[in-house]
């Protein structure tokens, strides 16, 4: 964790945002913008279907399709093997369709080779699209490091006709996800850490504002987008909290910082008992502790509480199937602390004793409002 050197801003962003149904299929209009050489990295599940209607898209064109099924994992060998196949192809531009792990695999692939990279996501369940960082895993699914490119993606293309036949569950992680950007920027900002474009600067007044817009949509919004997707309907709420779950969050994220809430997740990893559990899911109850944590007003807490218990994210420990052990939370309290990690954001001392505090205490404050709520 590093702290601000200089009162250098500095703000990091993909070229182009692009939002709507039906993109998919106009997707040859973007990638001929780089030239002609197409190469299309596309997640296993989505591979027939998504194959069938590129070919489509890109018969009667000039431009050259080559589409790759995505081994599953963002690891070091897949990203070769991509890269290899691009130079094989020329390729001019790489795209990716699929989730997070598919944008991380072109991103770095992309960046290698000095070539433009489209991300297309299918889910909105991660804010991976916008970033300019892939998380790299072990074959086993293992996360291992991160590499930082030097630019984000060239465009960021999101069909919402997609997004909405995906599960439901997805786009509420990927509300659980965007929950923690406005608190984690706020701890940031309070103790002037530094954000994640390039070398790390101060945040700008417009990545505080966006973050804050991030919360704002889901509050007001969330619930009725879930229950919208739920009839596979693309309402306005819908569209607007899939840009907060993938542009909002993922801006908010990289050019102010994550905090205690994303530290929380990272220990819960070491709980096999969590692992069937999307990222967001985690992040949504790892939100609650960061809150109490900080010892923020009454309010705050109760909101983000009804606001997870109304679309159906995590308020307890039960909820996340982890046992309440004073052995299972030190593991956690342990990681979270641990020198260097994303707890050492927050504007003041982390140990793992405050750390255990705060789980407990989200899990027990959880716990009051569901049955509160439920008999309301």
């Amino acid at each position: 964790m590093s702290f601000v050197q200089r009162t250098t801003r500095g703000f990091g962003s993909p070229g182009k945002y692009i939002q709507g149904p039906g993109e998919m299929d106009r997707l040859e209009q973007y990638t001929s913008a780089f030239g002609f050489n197409v190469v299309v990295l596309i997640d296993s599940y989505l591979f027939d279907t998504i194959s069938e209607r590129l070919r489509k898209v890109y018969e009667h064109t000039a431009s050259k399709l080559h589409m790759e099924k995505f081994s599953g994992e963002c690891t070091l060998k897949e990203i070769e093997r991509i890269t290899k196949t691009a130079e094989k192809c020329k390729s001019s531009v790489i795209v990716g369709i699929g989730g997070g792990k598919t944008q991380d695999t072109i991103k770095a692939a992309g960046a290698g080779l000095k070539i433009p990279i489209i991300c297309v996501p299918t889910v909105a369940s991660t804010d991976a699209p916008t970033s300019a960082l892939s998380i790299i895993y072990t074959d086993e699914g293992v996360q291992t490091h991160c590499i930082y490119h030097k630019i984000n993606p060239n465009v960021v293309l999101v069909d919402t006709e997609i997004i909405v036949k995906a599960p439901v569950r997805l786009l509420v992680s990927g509300m659980g996800d965007a929950l923690s950007t406005y608190f984690e920027a706020r701890a940031n900002a309070e103790s002037d850490t530094a954000n994640y474009v390039g070398s790390g600067y101060r945040r700008t007044e417009a990545a505080m504002a966006l973050a804050r817009l991030c919360y704002e949509i889901l509050i007001d919004e969330g619930l009725e987008a879930k229950l919208t997707a739920e009839r596979g309907v693309i309402t306005k709420a819908l569209e607007d909290v899939i840009e907060a779950n993938i542009l909002l969050s993922g801006l908010g994220f990289e050019n102010t910082g994550c905090a205690a809430g994303h530290a929380v997740n990272e220990g819960f990893a070491l709980i096999p008992e969590t692992h069937g559990f999307y990222h967001g899911e985690k992040v949504a109850f790892g939100t609650i502790c960061q809150l109490i944590l900080e010892n923020r007003p009454k309010y705050e807490v109760e909101e983000v509480i009804k606001f997870c218990l109304s679309v159906g994210l995590p308020v307890t420990l039960q909820d996340l199937h982890i046992r309440p052990s004073f052995e299972n939370l030190m593991i956690v309290a342990n990681k979270v602390a641990m020198e260097g990690g994303l707890a050492h954001a927050e504007p003041f001392r982390v140990t793992p004793e405050i750390i255990y505090n705060s789980i407990a205490a989200a899990d027990v404050l959880g716990g009051y409002y569901k049955e509160l709520y439920k008999n309301q």
